[in-house]
């Protein structure tokens, strides 16, 4: 199962481990629990502090093995076999329930410990699902610090009969006591906080009590991280304030046209980035989305951030970097069968749809791509152009028409989303070249049709474009003063990552400019003081 650099890495991990620790399995009859026996079997010897030994509780999944840090009732259990994106999971599981400490913060972890009532979560995640290994690691970590907390990862591909009961057509999929609870990416902090009631209020006052930030960046994904960077580097105070760290990077698989490094995934991005920006002293707030923004023209001081939670963020000059999201197609059905069989990332849920018939619809670079990924997975793969012809690069095409299960359809225009019975059973797309309507048998539709800005919150307060996008001169300047933009949010062309840093560093080189030519308002210094 595993490679000699990857045991040998291994190796040099386990002897982090503080406590013994024993791993029972649960094995049956079939394949994989004899690639899980070697799993196991190959991780046994990597250190004196591990056990091994089989499960005698015939009610339990198989295969699966639960980690126990030995004499104590603590413990996670996976259900399946934790590679791909899962095997920092795994890791991280084994050395943690091993004494190895955590990177939270103690402020957090004292926020689980204290944490009262019986949890039972279960999360079931795909092995090719960038975003499952946050949530995973987040909830075992909880039940580990916090005995009242139980958690078992489920891999859905291996147990399917669950998956169709609980009609699970999403991942990661969260059930808390046997119910649904939670759905996508979380982070361990945004678990906590729904966890725990008093969270947000106990968050939105100490937030509001925070000095005034020189430069306050708001969006944390490439144009936020670099816009930080450059502001922290020249020694004034700098925040950054993020709905989610990372933003659409980390719901992205492959990247291969970072110059200098020929491929990484999203979330490893997305990590390198905020350790990157954890180098220097900037105060990032996670999780805390933007909802208004009030100019220093009528505070008569500093620029005003509010946010969701109530808070309020002040600061003499802002970056905002807010990205973009998944554009929806807006047709009846859409939002109806969201998780039921509407999905926006094929590499999340696409082994959900092992053997099914699904679509995507977009013909452009992610469209075709998309489905190129879910050919290899599902049944049969019908591609939906809205225009007379793709978009996406010739080589991208060339891959796509090679293969037998895919079928393309141009000058589609899809109309509705159909279901029954709470899931998704087909879509119906007009020719827009005859007028006539027509219906496909589908049990998946992945939507790739673009991005659109996340500025609906500054509708009124700033100049936007047609299209949504935040007006933006060539220093990155908006129409107002001290106020600059970066990123997908912006009318800047060609929304890429490499293309978002260069902007957020422009940005942030800007507001200082801008510093260093206006002073201080009276009327804010009056008010700090």
């Amino acid at each position: 199962m595993l490679d000699a650099n990857i045991k040998q890495q291994l190796q040099a991990y386990m002897e982090k481990l503080q406590q013994p620790i024993e791993l029972v399995a649960a094995y049956d009859d079939s394949r994989k629990s004899q690639e899980l026996r070697e799993l196991l079997e190959e991780i046994e010897p990597l250190s004196d502090k591990i056990g091994l030994r089989t499960e005698t509780d015939e009610n339990v999944r198989r295969p699966s093995f639960t980690i126990n840090r030995v004499g104590t009732d603590i413990g996670v259990r996976f259900a399946g076999i934790p590679m791909g994106h899962e095997f920092t999971s795994l890791v991280l599981a084994l050395l943690q329930v091993g004494g190895h400490p955590s990177k939270a913060s103690q402020e957090v972890i004292e926020q689980i410990g204290s944490l009262d009532g019986e949890y039972e979560f279960e999360t079931f995640f795909s092995l090719s699902c960038q975003n499952c290994p946050d949530v995973v690691q987040a909830l075992n970590l909880m039940s580990i610090i916090n005995p009242k907390i139980r958690h078992t990862a489920i891999d859905g591909a291996l147990f399917q009969d669950e998956v169709e009961k609980k009609e699970i057509m999403a991942v990661p999929a969260v059930f808390m006591n046997g119910e649904p609870w939670g759905q996508g990416r979380m982070t361990l902090e945004e678990i906590v906080a729904k966890l725990d009631e008093n969270a947000g209020a106990k968050e939105a006052e100490k937030l509001s009590q925070k000095a005034p930030y020189e430069v306050l960046v708001i969006g944390g994904g490439p144009a936020g991280a670099s816009a930080a960077i450059y502001a922290a580097r020249k020694g004034i105070r700098t925040g950054i304030a993020a709905e989610r760290f990372g933003g659409q990077v980390s719901d992205t698989m492959g990247i291969e046209n970072l110059i200098s490094v020929p491929y990484t995934e999203g979330p490893k991005l997305v990590a390198a980035m905020e350790q990157h920006v954890k180098e220097y002293d900037v105060d990032i707030m996670n999780m805390q989305r933007a909802e208004k923004l009030i100019p220093a023209a009528r505070t008569g001081g500093y620029h005003e951030i509010q946010l969701a939670n109530g808070a309020s963020l002040k600061a003499r000059s802002l970056v905002l970097s807010t990205g973009a999201r998944w554009r929806q197609l807006g047709v009846p059905g859409e939002e109806e069968y969201r998780n039921k069989g509407v999905a926006y990332c094929p590499h999340c849920d696409g082994p959900l749809f092992k053997g099914k018939r699904v679509a995507v619809i977009g013909g452009g670079n992610s469209g075709v791509e998309a489905a190129i990924d879910l050919a290899g997975i599902v049944g049969h793969v019908t591609l939906l152009e809205f225009a007379d012809e793709m978009r996406a690069d010739e080589v991208l095409q060339k891959k796509l028409r090679s293969l037998k299960n895919v079928e393309i359809l141009t000058s589609a225009q899809t109309t509705e989303i159909t279901g029954e019975g709470g899931k998704v059973n087909g879509l119906t797309y007009r020719d827009r070249n005859s007028g006539d309507n027509h219906h496909v048998a589908l049990e998946g539709v992945f939507v790739q049709i673009g991005l659109v800005p996340n500025t609906e919150w500054l509708k009124g307060d700033i100049e936007l474009s047609q299209h949504g996008e935040i007006m933006v001169n060539e220093r990155g300047e908006t129409s107002i003063p001290g106020v600059f933009a970066a990123g997908d949010a912006t009318t800047v062309p060609y929304k890429q990552i490499v293309i978002s840093m260069g902007e957020g560093s422009k940005a942030a080189l800007s507001a200082f400019d801008f510093l260093i030519r206006h002073e201080v308002p009276e009327e804010a210094e009056a008010e700090v003081a």
